[in-house]
């Protein structure tokens, strides 16, 4: 029998209510839309906050606003925040508020965004639009997302925008420093959701960039996703090439702004994976195939 697909829904990001008046910003929001996208089908659920300037005990507090109504339902659940944002770039100000949230029980994942890189697309010129941000994560916050996930028992959730990233996570895992319950996932760009245009980052959506990666990964034992930032993943191969070779999908509206809903995408999941013989995962299920820490 085939493993079920895990479906996460990035379900807001920085996807603003101008843009697309569906994206959930208010904590009910959140939790309504949450828990439609998990009656659907989804296991797991990724949110930002719409005040991402506070930090540790307060922000865990905004987040856990969000997070409680989805437990009081489906107890299973599994939800984890992004990073606050510090102007001084200190990692225990970017990550500590998950902290918090693991003491509450309210996150069984933490952030592993293991590299920098500039978030940006093409100018009329053809040079890099000064629009263009540097989302940084240095060493000491690799090093303190991946204490943290240890410290607290999390199971990281770690995203890779560029190939470097992967070098980084496969390195701590080739050492045994890597947590248990890891989840990769590859981010591919048909577009940049971070303002528009041809995006300066990221390894484009064809079912070759899917295989470098993979080649990468080689046999490690590490369960993985794909997502399309900027674009449909299923306007691309790789949602079919990604469920034919095993591994599961991230959806949403943070990677896609323009889709109609976080619920529509996760039904396009779970038609195109009955289509191929895979069911979706529960939650639960989604953690025995993590092996996310108990």
């Amino acid at each position: 029998m085939s493993t079920p697909v895990i479906v996460e829904v990035a379900v807001n990001g920085g996807t603003a209510k101008t843009h697309n008046p569906a994206v959930p910003i208010e904590p009910a929001e959140i939790s309504a839309d949450a828990l439609a996208c998990i009656d659907a089908g989804a296991a797991i659920i990724h949110t930002h906050s719409d005040r991402p300037r506070i930090h540790g005990e307060a922000a865990a507090e905004r987040y856990a606003e969000a997070y409680r109504p989805i437990f009081d339902v489906v107890p299973d659940a599994i939800c984890y925040p992004t990073l606050a944002f510090d102007p001084e770039n200190q990692p225990e100000a970017k990550f500590g508020h998950q902290r918090f949230l693991a003491r509450a029980g309210l996150i069984r994942q933490g952030l592993l965004d293991a590299g920098s890189v500039n978030l940006g697309s093409i100018a009329d010129d053809g040079l890099p639009s000064n629009r263009s941000f540097l989302y940084s994560n240095g060493p000491a916050d690799t090093r303190l997302s991946i204490a943290i996930c240890h410290e607290e028992g999390l199971g990281p959730s770690i995203a890779i925008f560029e190939p470097g990233y992967l070098r980084v996570v496969l390195a701590a895992h080739d050492a045994g420093a890597l947590p248990a319950g890891a989840f990769v996932k590859f981010y591919f760009t048909a577009g940049n959701p971070y303002g528009g245009g041809t995006p300066t980052f990221g390894v484009p959506p064809t079912e070759a960039g899917l295989d470098f990666y993979l080649s990468m990964l080689g046999d490690r034992d590490l369960p993985w996703a794909s997502a399309v930032l900027g674009g449909g993943i299923f306007d691309t191969p790789i949602a079919r090439r990604t469920i034919e070779k095993g591994g599961h999908l991230r959806v949403g509206l943070e990677d896609h702004p323009d889709a109609a809903s976080n619920l529509d995408q996760v039904n396009q999941a779970r038609l195109i994976s009955d289509e191929m013989g895979r069911a979706l995962a529960t939650p639960s299920e989604a953690a025995a195939i993590l092996q996310l820490p108990t």
